[in-house]
């Protein structure tokens, strides 16, 4: 009775030959215990032909077949004990011969066959010929192949080797080896065949099949690389000729993908590296749909961490010139197989390029060949959309970051910027990114306007848009990220010779420039205060006229450099970031200051004029604006009086006239340190000084009466506690003219106006008053000139 196709039908299959086999084990059993041979035989021949079956898959045939494999071992013990009883060997060998069925009596042989070797009564190489031989009578694939594993299973420790007890005559190990060929080439036939067994539409099915089956061939290559007597010459002569010719010759997939995967992970690597030629030869004669990316990545990989082992075998390498012999068959390979995806060449120049960089490292030739036969491969392939083949590419670009880590090495090869020309716009900014941390990490020093020019060219998908990408596509977060990476790698950028440095500080804003109004921003002031460290650097005291406030050209000079700033910030003005441009005039204003260049540093300050009055109309980046010029001004001594007086004028005009009353108080009384500088005798003015705070108080008094008329409350007296403070310190540092009195009628007015109905209940104006008294008392108590002058004031 037929029994339906499906898994629980192979169930009660395979239940049905365990116990089929099982019942006949245990007759056999019984026969062994009574020492009846005859018996013996018939029930293990019974228990054998459950393995005829064609009804399971390969995997419940395994389970089948090692219940049986275990039988056959006690069975092997009991033709042991029979030989020591008297029974001959070789009629025990002829006996299990006529066992009615081909596949019970196959295995029965090669269990007394591997008793007969191990008697000695007959040489080992004429048994396993003989056994080798007999095998071929199965020609079903997974019967043949599993008989064929028992074969090997039981001889692998009977072969004639070197050193082995079943060593003959000087002609063994051939014979050794023969027998293993012998048994891998029927093998892989049996293997092949499977394929080309059932209907089409099965072929997944098979090929699942063919793959639980495909250790049972590869072990025989396990057992080949096992042998002692197969050194370096059989191997090359022989081993390696015979397998690669089975393997090319079955001109099917699966087995050639896996059978060179095989021969790269049991032999030595340095029969590898020896027999280069040989193996590479045979990848253009596989079949176009190998993987052989995958294989030959591997190779290279064995290669590379061999040569990594120990420095004693790089001569090896070049003797055997495997760079070269890599690179042609690789160039072979591609050219043969013409439908190889991108994936495939660009992966296997990458494992090229990690072999030379591990192999080769002095040899940037080598690895800049590599990248020329990348690009020429690309070039010929048009555009790259395959994301697998593009992070394939960017792995290629990372190994030599990663192996040299110097980017300045990196530069040298020349060929690097033109694959990452392949790579689409979102990925060229990752690479551009990863060389950004390579540098950053190694803290590398990239000194020169040529490296500098050759640096920006790989990164300039960071630095501009590219095939005019709209900004709005890029994710914020992101692009600020990537604009401070650049900041930051354009302050890493020095040398110590100013002449050059200069050219490398044209050579970034060449480069930045181009970046767009978005950018500007985030690069501009990087290279500003490069520069401006530079001028430090070069701080002489040339003096330009006020005509030519830059001075002349020639040599770098700091008003050569100042030149140049002022160029770049004025860019700014069209992005539109005049805050930012105002801040960078003002530092390079300072700068000029320290150098002693009165023309350059009243022309900066012009600028920053120019852009508050002209660009900054927002009221809170006018309060910003007006503290930092008055912050910056205060700290200028290179300005003569005219130019100070007219700078100064501009400034407390400008704080007088800002939009809110306490803004305006507050910017006015910060005036008054421009006429009071400690370390400077000549410009200490008491005078205006004390105007500034009276200008401030009344403008104080103007913002009360304004929040009493709308409000209905005169608001805090925070405004008069802090222009006290001011007062308190001119009286300290000695200004004449804020003296006893003054700041006494300002206590009582603060007191007095605390005391009004309309105030306004202010905790933290009330501590900021309860603090200044307690200084006063404090200061009071302190005896001395100090005590002295304090004493007069009430609190």
């Amino acid at each position: 009775m037929m029994i339906g196709d499906g898994v629980e039908d192979e169930e009660k299959w395979l239940s049905a030959g365990i116990t089929g086999l099982q019942q006949n084990a245990f007759y056999m059993h019984r026969a062994l215990d009574s020492n009846n041979l005859r018996d013996a035989l018939k029930y293990s021949a019974q228990m054998l032909s459950e393995l005829r079956t064609s009804k399971l898959s390969p995997q419940k045939y395994y389970q089948l077949y090692m219940r049986a494999f275990d039988e056959l071992r006690k069975l092997e013990m009991f033709f042991k004990e029979e030989t020591r009883r008297g029974c001959s060997i070789i009629d025990l060998y002829e006996l299990v011969q006529h066992a009615g069925n081909i596949l019970p009596r196959l295995y029965l042989l090669c269990t007394v066959g591997s008793v007969y070797i191990k008697s000695k009564e007959a040489p080992a190489k004429d048994v396993l010929k003989d056994l080798v031989e007999m095998c071929r009578g199965i020609q079903n694939p997974v019967r043949g192949l599993f008989l064929r594993s028992y074969l090997s299973q039981v001889s692998r420790d009977k072969l004639p080797d070197i050193g082995s007890e079943y060593e003959g005559d000087a002609d063994t190990v051939n014979e050794a080896v023969e027998f293993v060929l012998q048994n891998f080439t029927e093998m892989n036939k049996l293997w092949v065949r499977m394929q080309h067994q059932g209907p089409a539409r099965e072929k997944e099915k098979r090929e699942k099949e063919r793959s639980e089956l495909r250790d049972l061939v590869g072990k025989n290559l396990h057992v080949l690389s096992q042998i002692e007597g197969v050194d370096l010459d059989m191997y090359k002569d022989i081993v390696l000729p015979r397998v690669l010719e089975q393997v090319v010759n079955c001109k099917d997939e699966i087995a050639q993908c896996y059978l060179m995967d095989c021969i790269i992970q049991v032999f030595p690597d340095e029969y590898h590296l020896q027999t280069l030629e040989i193996l590479l030869g045979a990848f253009p004669q596989l079949q176009p749909s190998v993987d052989i990316k995958t294989v030959l990545s591997r190779l290279m990989e064995r290669l590379s961490n061999y040569a990594a082992s120990s420095t004693e075998v790089l001569p090896e390498f070049l003797q055997v010139e495997a760079f070269s012999k890599l690179n042609n068959a690789i160039g072979k390979v591609i050219e043969a197989q013409v439908d190889m995806p991108i994936l495939g060449a660009v992966t296997l120049y990458s494992s090229l390029l990690t072999f030379t960089l591990h192999v080769h490292p002095d040899r940037l030739d080598y690895a800049d060949q590599v990248l020329g036969a990348c690009v020429k491969k690309l070039s010929s392939n048009g555009k790259l959309d395959d994301r697998r083949a593009t992070k394939q590419i960017v792995a290629l670009l990372s190994a030599p970051l990663e192996k040299y880590n110097d980017i300045v090495t990196v530069l040298k090869l020349s060929n690097y910027p033109h694959v990452m020309e392949y790579l689409d716009n979102e990925t060229n900014k990752v690479m551009a990114s990863v060389i950004i941390q390579s540098i950053m990490k190694n803290n590398t020093h990239i000194s020169t306007a040529e490296k500098v020019e050759a640096l920006f060219e790989l990164i300039k998908g960071l630095i501009k848009d590219l095939d005019g990408t709209l900004h709005d596509e890029v994710d914020e977060d992101d692009f600020k990220e990537e604009q401070n990476s650049v900041a930051r790698l354009i302050q890493m950028l020095h040398n110590d010779d100013p002449e050059e440095m200069f050219k490398v500080i044209c050579t970034v804003r060449k480069y930045i420039l181009t970046g767009g109004p978005k950018r500007l921003p985030f690069t501009v002031p990087p290279l500003v205060f490069s520069s401006l460290k530079l001028i430090r650097q070069l701080q002489g005291p040339d003096q330009g006229s006020d005509e030519n406030p830059f001075g002349e050209e020639g040599a770098t000079s700091p008003k050569k450099i100042f030149q140049l700033l002022n160029q770049t910030i004025e860019i700014l003005y069209g992005v539109p970031a005049p805050e930012l441009a105002l801040r960078l005039y003002l530092q390079c204003a300072e700068a000029a200051n320290d150098c002693d260049l009165e023309p350059v540093a009243y022309e900066f300050f012009t600028q920053a004029y120019i852009l508050y009055e002209e660009e900054i109309s927002d009221s809170r980046a006018q309060v910003t604006a007006i503290h930092l010029i008055i912050g910056t001004l205060q700290r200028m001594h290179v300005f003569g009086v005219e130019n100070r007086d007219t700078l100064t004028h501009k400034a407390t005009g400008y704080s007088a006239k800002l939009l809110k009353k306490p803004d305006q108080c507050r910017a006015v009384y910060a005036c008054s340190h421009l006429f009071w500088v400690d370390d400077q005798d000549n410009m200490k003015d008491g005078e205006r000084v004390l105007l500034c705070l009276k200008r401030a108080l009344r403008i104080a008094n103007a913002a009360q009466q304004m929040s009493n008329a709308t409000r209905g409350s005169t608001g805090s007296v925070t405004l008069f506690v802090e222009i006290l403070n001011k007062y308190l310190y001119f009286f300290e540092k000695g200004n004449p003219q804020i003296n006893v009195a003054a700041i006494q009628s300002l206590i009582e007015l603060i007191t007095t106006e605390m005391q009004s109905d309309t105030n306004t209940t202010d905790p933290a104006a009330d501590a900021f008053l309860a603090s200044t008294m307690r200084y006063i008392q404090f200061q009071k108590q302190k005896g001395g000139a100090v005590g002295e002058k304090y004493e007069p004031i009430k609190v």
